[in-house]
């Protein structure tokens, strides 16, 4: 292997990224650890910053959780869990998927993880085809695990010199610069000081995903989708002219439609 093998932590606690860091710095010091990231929204942008050869993902973060990052990164990049989980742990081994590692991590544990990644950049191996079977147990069980949180119903807007209280289901797409976010509704638009990042941890995964770093739409106002190069696409929202773009990291969220 001539090239530098690179390399994303993504986990909330920075304990624990600095744990696996300084472990992988002492057992693999030609590793060029590139970025951490601090939730798994953070660790799908990062990787298409940086295109990573490996991506350590923790299961439960904040947010987008390290399973619906994977399902971004997909088989773009070695994919190993960490998790304080061990059902998650024998679910990845059963699978031959990706490989694990449980918290607190063991050293010993983490070298025959390096063995094998090193194997496999050696070879060239993709990333096993049980990884999105995998994926959907893991999330299933996620889902039946984790109690039932209130999402957001409205959201508060100015316009003009009224306030708004806006139906959630009533707006079609969002779409944010540096400071705001623009909310397109069925009666009109708002500009709101509330970023992307933080809707799509407020707003209920079954209607909104996210489609671009800086965009996310309601599924329910999603009519056709069409794909275009470089695994991206466009969206085309019932009732609207516009047309949104789907990025990469994003396309998998339609591969159904």
């Amino acid at each position: 292997m001539n090239k530098a093998i690179t390399a994303i932590i993504a986990d909330d606690e920075p304990l624990l990224r600095e744990h696996l860091r300084s472990h992988l710095l002492r057992l693999w010091p030609t590793l060029e650890i590139v970025a951490e990231a601090r939730n798994g929204r953070e660790a799908v942008e990062l990787f298409d910053v940086h295109q990573p050869d490996i991506i350590f993902l923790d299961v439960h973060m904040p947010g987008l959780n390290g399973i619906e990052a994977a399902r971004s990164i997909a088989r773009r990049a070695h994919i190993v869990f960490f998790t304080a989980y061990e059902q998650y742990a024998v679910q990845a081994f059963e699978q031959g998927a990706v490989d694990y590692l449980v918290k607190p991590v063991n050293e010993a544990r983490l070298a025959d993880t390096i063995q094998r990644l090193q194997q496999k950049l050696q070879h060239n191996d993709e990333q096993s085809a049980g990884l999105e079977a995998l994926l959907d147990r893991m999330a299933n069980d996620m889902r039946q695990q984790k109690p039932a949180r209130p999402w957001l119903q409205w959201i508060r807007a100015s316009v003009g010199n009224s306030i708004r209280l806006i139906p959630v289901e009533q707006i079609a797409f969002m779409r944010s610069d540096e400071k705001y976010t623009l909310v397109v509704w069925d009666g009109g638009e708002a500009l709101i000081r509330k970023s992307i990042r933080e809707l799509c941890d407020e707003l209920d995964p079954e209607r909104f995903v996210q489609i671009h770093r800086s965009a996310m739409v309601n599924l329910h106002y999603v009519e056709e989708v069409t794909r275009g190069l470089n695994e991206t696409a466009e969206l085309r929202l019932r009732g609207r002219s516009e047309i949104l773009p789907v990025s990469r990291s994003y396309l998998h969220l339609f591969r159904q439609m």
